[in-house]
């Protein structure tokens, strides 16, 4: 499993990075633009926010790849530079990478298709396998230690995710999805489930990412964390709940609540623990002294319902399309 094997044995807990789309936003994106094309057009503005993860501490960087399957590609007119684009998303994050003074790992991000996998929409098992296979191949390219499937709702397409990487690459492969609807995913997974059927699949790291509010992703993780034995957990959840202010969508979760998150994490022996959506450097730095045991975590509850209500609905055309960070 390499460096990513490693550094997991050398250190007690590792620190993944935060949201990639909320900062690539703050240095000019525009909505509805892929932002996958910066790392072509814009790769200093990409490798910015690279860096001011790495400055505040994280282990493990994301590429700049989330929505570079050929299926989200497409809408863009993009999809046959599936390949060319997420090995310049590796690549960059990469040269960010090396230029640490320690190790970090580079972690290839794959988000869904956005489809629904037949009967209930139009992607099929090998259709699904083959888009992956190209981002695999691509991002294997650019430098990759790692494969990264995240916010997955259906267990079906992370199967299909992994079987397609690998054919292509015989990188590791870690993977995360989305607990939004009353405690489990868009597809009605539990944690337990999502735990049974993803150490099925040999993964090194599995877990949960994203969601409705910090409060769910933890239930999620307990249940995973329960089932998961000896493999990794993972936990990359929003800061906070998100809101709008004016047209702007922020999220709740200060430096605070994210620090206090980690604690808890770390308590129920999660071992790898970032930030998704609203997390910035700010958030991370906390998060690193909390990890390293520089910051007091401080008592503070965790954003959303005490209680999982069971059949409790949510918005979830919405919630389809929604990029991480």
């Amino acid at each position: 499993m390499g460096v990513f094997a490693d550094l997991l044995d050398t250190k007690k807990t590792l620190l993944v990075d935060g949201a990639m789309g909320t900062e690539l936003f703050a240095r000019g994106l525009t909505a509805g633009d892929p932002p996958e094309m910066w790392n072509i057009d814009m790769p200093d503005k990409v490798t910015s926010v690279h860096t001011g993860y790495i400055d505040a501490g994280s282990d493990i960087i994301l590429t700049n790849s989330f929505g570079g399957t050929s299926f989200r590609l497409k809408l863009h007119n993009l999809a046959e530079r599936a390949v060319e684009l997420n090995a310049a998303a590796a690549r960059v994050a990469r040269a960010a990478a090396d230029k640490a003074d320690r190790t970090v790992v580079v972690a290839g991000s794959m988000g869904p298709s956005g489809e629904l996998m037949a009967p209930l929409g139009e992607m099929t098992p090998g259709t699904a396998r083959t888009a992956f296979a190209e981002q695999a191949k691509g991002l294997a390219e650019g430098g990759a230690d790692v494969l990264w499937i995240e916010t997955m709702s259906s267990l079906d397409e992370v199967a299909a995710a992994v079987e397609g990487a690998r054919i292509v690459t015989d990188l590791p492969i870690a993977a995360t999805m989305s607990f939004d609807t009353a405690g489990r995913t868009m597809m009605g997974v539990t944690g337990a489930e999502a735990a049974t059927r993803m150490i099925d699949l040999g993964l090194v790291a599995i877990g949960a990412n994203c969601g409705n509010n910090i409060a769910e992703t933890e239930s999620a993780v307990a249940e995973i964390r329960s089932g998961a034995g000896d493999v990794p957990v993972i936990v990359k959840a929003n800061a906070g709940v998100p809101e709008f202010k004016g047209e702007s969508l922020t999220y709740t979760g200060t430096p605070e609540v994210m620090g206090a998150h980690v604690k808890r994490m770390m308590d129920l022996g999660v071992t790898i623990i970032g930030g998704c959506c609203g997390t910035s450097t700010e958030h991370l730095a906390y998060m690193r002294g909390v990890v390293d045991g520089d910051i007091a975590a401080p008592d503070v509850d965790a954003p959303g319902p005490k209680v999982v209500a069971a059949g409790a609905g949510r918005d979830r055309t919405r919630r389809r399309s929604r990029r991480r960070g």
